[in-house]
């Protein structure tokens, strides 16, 4: 909302549907740059129609997508700890402020991978099917994979890449 109302392109109109707490439907709209990006469980991920896949860079080739949990000032110390521990070791990270577009940027291969502490399953539940369907992985910062919609806790990224991300920011897991 920020984005949009400062005249950012980057925004996303997101819309996923959920069944039995997973889920299976996923559509982000950016309107401002021209991008839908949907995917349905067991159909693959789509950006304007053409299939989409993460990327298979290393962890120091990384483009990490980040976000900061402006709403919960009570995991700024956290998450900042795991900022602080993954910008060490990739080679760079993004702040773009539109969580949908952070993580179809990922399934996209845009990005290497995406983190970020206290979003709303309005954030995530779309964009989380489509990394999905692009192939990544995703978790909540713990490694459980059916619990980031509810927890607002997410690591997203590639198989190759995901272990060794959350590892990163596990030194902020307290």
């Amino acid at each position: 909302t920020a984005n949009f109302l400062h005249g950012h392109p980057a925004v996303g109109v997101s819309i996923g549907l959920v069944a039995e707490g997973r889920p299976v439907v996923g559509v982000v709209h950016a309107p401002m740059l021209g991008n839908t990006y949907s995917a349905r469980l067991g159909g693959g991920a789509t950006c304007n129609g053409l299939k989409i896949s993460v990327s298979s860079r290393e962890i120091s080739r990384a483009i990490v997508g980040v976000g900061f949990p402006f709403r919960r000032k009570d995991l700024r110390a956290r998450y900042l700890e795991a900022f602080t521990s993954v910008q060490g070791s990739v080679e760079d990270l993004r702040r773009v402020g539109a969580a949908s577009l952070d993580l179809c940027w990922t399934a996209a291969g845009v990005y290497d991978g995406y983190f970020e502490l206290g979003l709303g399953p309005w954030d995530v539940a779309a964009g989380g099917v489509i990394v999905r369907e692009a192939g990544g992985v995703v978790t909540d910062w713990h490694g459980d994979d059916s619990d980031w919609l509810q927890s607002g806790d997410i690591v997203v990224a590639p198989p190759a890449v995901h272990p060794e991300l959350r590892r990163l920011i596990g030194v902020a897991r307290s």
